[in-house]
Parts: structure tokens; C-alpha cells; sequence
């Protein structure tokens, strides 16, 4: 088999989407690199996969990799997978890539399942252009609003109905959709506005949140009347950041309504 890197992507769920060419390619290299060898073992069983196997991962991923590609320099063949999906993509993956560019040696795809990508196809919300965000973090969720167009996370089940909550307060005119166990036999995709699912039952399993563009249409005076009214008992800094996240008025603008209303502290 040709010496190079193999980036190789694994079901995320349904082991009937392993592709006949991931199973040569692993079948074949001379060393797989594993997010974790033990859970990689069940797929291997599975498809009769005997090759060789190292642990990759996020915590060892630094000091691991340049052995990798001493090996490929050597003239052997190592593939590189994560638990599900594609390396890479949240997932320990693009060090050994780049490492591999700078070393002058070959990288190969065998492509296969992206949850972010299904889940954006699931949710019906617009794909031309989109933005993923990786896992949710919180701090980050008011300058993410900013972006206008369709949004892709990673989230836990446990902290899900947080999440949601949040998304209330800050990007309430965005409908979300919340995308579970993917390929699965319990597959669901929940649609609506973040007020309207913050009372569902806490989902379970793997979990991707996809949120719809910001509206195109901006909201009226009435509207934003509503919003400041909601928000007017906190700081006036935080507030005018809050009404400007929410209404996409200017930070300036924000703050002029809320000294015109009162009520707010300083």
C-alpha cells in the first residue's frame, strides 16, 4: 500500500454506513491511530480488522504524532481514525495532517459520516452558507449571534436544556433545531423557537444543535419596546449589549432607548 497519512471516516452510528473502502484502507495500512484503541476494537471486530493499532488522542496527540510520521517517512501506512465520523472535525485529527504537510508526505481521504453536515441536511434550515462552531460555549454565544447566516454545534445531552434557555434570552427570533442520536434507531430532529422547546423532555445520546439564520426582516419599535421592558432592570451596559444582541440595533442605539425608558442601574 502507498506510505502516506489515511484520514479515514466511521459511522457515527449505523455500521451499515462503513464505507467497502475503509475497510480496505484499514484493513491494509501497517498501523492505525485510534482516538481510543478500546472503542475502535468493537468496529475492528466487527469488520474482521486486525491492524495494528496506537492511541491518538486529544491529551497525547502532541507527543504521539511526530513518531507517526517518522513512520510514514519510513515507508509505512497509518490511517487515522476517532471514535465516530471524521477525524478532525472536533475530533484529534488535523495535528497529524499538518504535521504530515510539513513533512513533505502524502495525506489521503476516505471520506464518511460528518454529524455536523447531517444535521444541518435534517434540519431543513438553510446550507449555502453556514458556520461550524464545534462544541457550545456559552461566553460565546452573544458574539456568535452576530453571524448571520446558519450555525452548527456540538452539545451534551446534560447540558442541553441550559443551552436552550440561553438561546432564549439571546437569539429568541432564531429557530433551532435540536438533532439526536443520528443515524440511529431513536433519530430526532426537534424544531421551533428556543421559548417554544425549553420545556421539552431532556433529549438523550449524541446531540447537534443547528440554529436558522437571523431573520431578515428587523424588528419593529414595538418589538424592541417588548424586549427593553424584559431586560431593563440590569446594568445599563450589559443591557444595551443584551437589546443589541437581540434586535441587531447598534450598541449606541441600544443604549439610547434604554436611558429614554429608565429602570436601568448603573
Amino acid at each position: 500500500m502507498q506510505s502516506g497519512v489515511y484520514i479515514v471516516g466511521t459511522p457515527i452510528g449505523n455500521l451499515s454506513d462503513m464505507s467497502p473502502r475503509a475497510i480496505s484502507v484499514l484493513k491494509d495500512v501497517d498501523l492505525i491511530a485510534a482516538e481510543d484503541t478500546r472503542v475502535f476494537g468493537k468496529l475492528a471486530n466487527h469488520f474482521d480488522i486486525r491492524t495494528k493499532r496506537v492511541s491518538c488522542h486529544e491529551h497525547n496527540e502532541r507527543d504521539v504524532v511526530p513518531g507517526l510520521i517518522e513512520k510514514v517517512q519510513s515507508g509505512m501506512a497509518v490511517a487515522v481514525v476517532s471514535d465516530a465520523g471524521m477525524p478532525g472535525i472536533s475530533d484529534p485529527g488535523f495535528r497529524i495532517v499538518r504535521a504530515a504537510r510539513e513533512a513533505g508526505v502524502d495525506v489521503f481521504v476516505v471520506p464518511g459520516p460528518v454529524a455536523g453536515i447531517s444535521a444541518l441536511v435534517l434540519s431543513g434550515f438553510p446550507t449555502d452558507r453556514f458556520t461550524f462552531c464545534g462544541f457550545l460555549d456559552e461566553k460565546k454565544l452573544r458574539d456568535d449571534n452576530k453571524i448571520p447566516h446558519t450555525i452548527i454545534y456540538y452539545e451534551s445531552p446534560n447540558r442541553v436544556l441550559g443551552t436552550i434557555a440561553k438561546m432564549a434570552q439571546i437569539m429568541p427570533e432564531r429557530k433551532i433545531a435540536i438533532v439526536r442520536e443520528i443515524t440511529k434507531i431513536h433519530e430526532q430532529a426537534i424544531i421551533g423557537y428556543p421559548a417554544e422547546l425549553m420545556n421539552i423532555e431532556q433529549p438523550r445520546g449524541e446531540i447537534v444543535i443547528v440554529v436558522a439564520p437571523r431573520p431578515e426582516h428587523k424588528m419593529s419599535d414595538s418589538e424592541i419596546s417588548e424586549i427593553v421592558n424584559d431586560i431593563a432592570a440590569t446594568s445599563v451596559k450589559s443591557a444595551a449589549a443584551d437589546l443589541a444582541a437581540r434586535t441587531g440595533i447598534s450598541k449606541k442605539e441600544a443604549y439610547k432607548r434604554l436611558l429614554k425608558k429608565g429602570g436601568c442601574v448603573d
